[in-house]
């Protein structure tokens, strides 16, 4: 079945990033952290953690990934109220419009099966704008690996230290995502991906839960 490439969100964009931000502020507050403990163990800058609480940062996959980190929570957490931990048997169905949505400067992320924690892989649909249109002050990194499939539109890939690729509708790539890179449709409209990322987990059983350091 054909996915859209421009489907409408189920949520308003400024509304989905209003929740976000306020859940991870309520995340942190309800275990007893503050916003320097939450960085520490993040790996981010204090003002970013604070930027993002404050509802005026919309962060990239490795940013609000970073943040599941030093919360002490699964990513999904950050993308729904309550839910259910993936267990062996388990069988769970996301259809449009159970997504968890979030809109950055470049990207739109539509987390699939939020509301399902304890998962090796985050399945996400994305939105990338025409490269003109794009604003990078960085490549994006994490920990783990990273699946990529082109639904509809043609995306160029930058990668660190290798030559760009481009990847039409039906093509994909698979690459290590601690090297850094960026996505961008190579057209003139948005093209539509599918992204699978593993990693998180073994990341997060390496985090220290009582870290002591200077601030970021």
């Amino acid at each position: 079945m054909a996915i859209p490439a421009h489907r409408p969100p189920a949520t308003d964009p400024a509304a989905a990033r209003a929740a976000f931000a306020a859940r991870a502020r309520q995340i942190r507050q309800d275990r007893g952290l503050t916003i320097q403990e939450v960085a520490s163990r993040a790996g981010l800058a204090v003002s970013t953690v604070s930027k993002i609480e404050r509802n005026l940062m919309a962060p990239t996959y490795d940013r609000f990934s970073q943040l599941a980190l030093g919360l002490g929570v699964d990513l999904a957490e950050l993308f729904a109220d309550s839910g259910r931990t993936f267990s062996p048997g388990a069988f769970q169905v996301c259809r449009p419009g159970d997504e968890g949505y979030l809109e950055t400067e470049n990207y739109t992320y539509e987390m699939l099966f939020p509301n399902l924690s304890g998962r090796t892989m985050t399945p996400m649909l994305g939105t990338l704008k025409p490269d003109q249109e794009m604003r990078f002050d960085r490549m994006v990194s994490h920990p783990g690996e990273e699946f990529l499939f082109v639904i509809e539109g043609e995306v160029v890939v930058r990668a660190e230290g290798l030559h760009e690729v481009r990847l039409k509708a039906g093509e994909s790539l698979y690459f290590d995502s601690g090297r850094g890179h960026l996505y961008a449709s190579a057209a003139d409209r948005p093209a539509r991906i599918l992204c699978v990322c593993t990693g998180l987990e073994r990341a997060r059983s390496e985090v220290d839960p009582h870290p002591v350091g200077p601030e970021d």
